[in-house]
């Protein structure tokens, strides 16, 4: 099972940087969450979400957010438009699932037919 995240959404904030103080460089990314196997592929509804300096090449966790940027980040994330979850099944699964219906129905029909 392997877990992949992809972009969304990328916003260049007008913001201080909390590390730096740089008024420019600030890159909020928001990114889904893609489970895979061999069996199916599903994406999730779970939403994540970075900010970045690229002026001080740092990430700016949340306990170091102020007011302005919280507010920034909160309107973002009502404005984002996510894939819908859903799951997809692959082959393997499709003829995992045949083989054995059709295990069943022989199963049924020889029941069936040893009663006559």
């Amino acid at each position: 099972m392997s877990e992949k995240h992809f972009d969304i959404k990328e916003v260049a904030l007008k913001n201080n940087c909390p590390v730096c103080f740089g008024k420019e460089g600030l890159r909020l990314t928001f990114h889904q969450k893609i489970i895979e196997t061999k069996f199916y592929k599903s994406i999730t509804s779970e939403i994540n979400h970075e900010l970045v300096c690229e002026k001080c090449q740092s990430i700016i966790y949340p306990i170091q957010w102020t007011d302005d940027i919280e507010r920034v980040i909160d309107y973002q994330k009502k404005a984002i438009i996510t894939k819908k979850p859903s799951t997809y099944f692959k082959n393997l699964s499709w003829i995992l699932i045949i083989i054995n219906l059709i295990i069943i129905a022989v199963i049924v029909l020889t029941i069936f037919y040893v009663k006559l």
